[in-house]
């Protein structure tokens, strides 16, 4: 059986204070998620196990991303998440802290016959 992607999600989220890195890639996976609805599982009537869900967030340091609980907010399928760098890290010297931009990219596959 080949896989075919069948959703192509993008998403933006930030952590305004504190550079939590995890946080800004949730908020971005998200308002990906927010940005869709997958109701042609229920429609068709295909059993959401059967699904794979890659997802890719963009952020300047993704070593410090927690994988394990970017993909606790997945609600279906076989989901694999990878950091990579992208995003954007906005400094604010005068008080020491950044503002964290992350992007999110959320792919759903299915496999056909």
């Amino acid at each position: 059986m080949a896989a075919k992607r069948v959703i192509l999600e993008m998403g933006a989220g930030n952590d305004l204070h504190g550079g939590d890195y995890t946080k800004a890639a949730i908020r971005a996976v998200e308002d990906a998620l927010h940005h869709s609805s997958l109701s042609f599982i229920r429609s068709l009537g295909i059993d959401k196990d059967q699904l794979r869900v890659d997802v890719t967030v963009g952020v300047q340091q993704p070593e410090r991303v927690d994988i394990e609980r970017v993909k606790t907010v997945l609600p279906v399928g076989r989901v694999s998440v990878r950091a990579t760098k992208g995003g954007l890290d906005v400094p604010d010297e005068a008080v020491r802290d950044v503002a964290v931009i992350a992007t999110a990219a959320v792919e759903v596959w299915l496999e056909r016959q």
